[in-house]
């Protein structure tokens, strides 16, 4: 038995004494030497776990954070810091209990705490959820972490303006009958834990009103004195956070309370309950223009002529679309078809015709960069497809002429099968044929 216990504690020490990672994970061993390089240095985004060796919680979660960081590889670096060895690094980010998660995205020195679950699962959403909000920052031109730090009382982009004030007499009629989503933090001003989340809330505000054009608002109780709608609502504990949809009871707000985790809730919430975008027929120049500059993408397919498939053929095609659509809401992309043949400049510039028809093209009209589908057009081809286009991988061409090509105004279908074109009928009855004709001499 002795032995037995030595052996364990032989293990131990040698755990403690080399760290929970090796080179064979995908998990980044970070230290004093190559931080800045790594991480501060880095455009990407990072989850850094702090830890001590002879932690216990830290030794429960190193099989989830390498997991983590296998199903992230190549999307999100996932990194970590022997604290206790490196007590610099520790000190230098707040660091006082393990095992610490911080998330280092757009402004690298100010890193946000991570709150949420301990299983990989949970880990790996909050990792997309943030880099989404990330990418979303970076298309509409703001760095992420510079604006954001414009706190309350220090300029436009946290102004307290974006958050709506909640009373008793106002709640009624602008939550609850508005048929929009809302997010409503109950707080009391003597709360330190409010304070805190002040800052947050209103740069979410800002962003959240901007991002889904007003659709999802965030609203504030002071529920100390709106003691009412506080006892309503079961408040017992500052701050609480409540989602209020159309036909629904609250929910209470689980994510975190960085202003990144609450930016993508919010714009969950915002898709969750969004229509599916409407699929659109080229009909001219304006309509190609308005979806592509709209959206961050616009995805286009080419189907056969309506001689070749008929109405039924069509709508099998337009209905795979619109499935993907649907399934694809939450990334507010333009949707749009065309014929064949009926926008052949816009074929030519997209290299459409080798795959033949249907075909199926993504369009970045900010970079005037395109991908096509190779695979079938199917729900599982265009999954595919899509699904690499959402995490950036697969190929990626220049729109030909660097620029969208000219779009031919043309008649909308009708929704029914094609007509074959009706010739002119001869009568050859009143012709005179002459016998000789075609008999030449030699």
């Amino acid at each position: 038995m002795r032995g037995l216990l030595l052996g364990v504690l032989g293990c131990s020490l040698v755990l403690m004494a080399q760290g929970f990672y090796s080179a064979n994970d995908d998990v980044v061993e970070l230290n004093p030497s190559n931080f800045n390089r790594e991480v501060l240095q880095s455009d990407s985004l990072w989850l850094i776990e702090f830890y001590a060796p002879w932690c216990g919680h830290c030794q429960s979660l190193t099989a989830d954070w390498k997991k983590t960081a296998t199903a992230l590889k190549g999307i999100v670096k996932v990194g970590a810091v022997d604290a206790d060895q490196h007590k610099s690094l520790g000190g230098q980010y707040g660091v006082k209990g393990f095992p610490s998660i911080k998330i280092f995205g757009a402004n690298k020195s100010k890193p946000d705490d991570y709150q949420g679950g301990r299983s990989s699962q949970a880990i790996v959403d909050a990792a997309l959820n943030t880099l989404r909000t990330l990418v979303k920052d970076r298309m509409s031109g703001r760095s992420g972490g510079s604006d954001y730090s414009r706190q309350s009382g220090g300029g436009g982009g946290g102004s307290k303006k974006n958050v709506v004030e909640l009373t008793d007499d106002n709640f009624d009629r602008l939550v609850l009958d508005s048929g929009e989503v809302w997010l409503v933090e109950f707080f009391a001003p003597w709360c330190g834990h409010c304070k805190s989340l002040e800052p947050e809330w209103a740069a979410a505000a800002s962003a959240v009103k901007e991002q889904t054009k007003d659709k999802v608002h965030l609203g504030a109780v002071d529920a100390t004195v709106h003691q009412g709608l506080a006892s309503r609502y079961g408040v017992r504990g500052f701050p609480t956070i409540k989602i209020f949809k159309k036909g629904e009871e609250p929910e209470d707000y689980q994510g975190g309370r960085t202003r990144g985790d609450i930016i993508a809730r919010a714009l969950d919430l915002f898709s969750d309950n969004a229509a599916p975008p409407e699929l659109l027929e080229i009909l001219n120049a304006d309509v190609l223009k308005k979806t592509c500059d709209d959206y961050q993408l616009c995805v286009i397919a080419v189907l056969p002529h309506i001689l070749d498939t008929g109405a039924a053929g069509r709508n099998s095609y337009l209905e795979v679309m619109m499935k993907m659509a649907e399934k694809y809401k939450k990334k507010m992309w333009g949707w749009l078809w065309t014929e064949a043949g009926a926008q052949m400049e816009l074929e030519a510039s997209l290299g459409i015709g080798g795959f033949g028809y249907p075909a199926m093209t993504a369009i970045n009209a900010r970079k005037m960069k395109f991908a096509l589908l190779k695979g079938s057009f199917s729900e599982t081809g265009i999954h595919e497809f899509l699904r690499d286009l959402s995490v950036g991988r697969g190929s990626t061409a220049t729109v030909g002429g660097g620029a969208l090509p000219k779009i031919n105004s043309v008649d909308a279908w009708d929704g029914k099968d094609g007509e074959l074109p009706v010739e002119d009928d001869y009568d050859l009855s009143d012709v005179d044929l002459d016998d000789d004709i075609g008999k030449e001499e030699l």
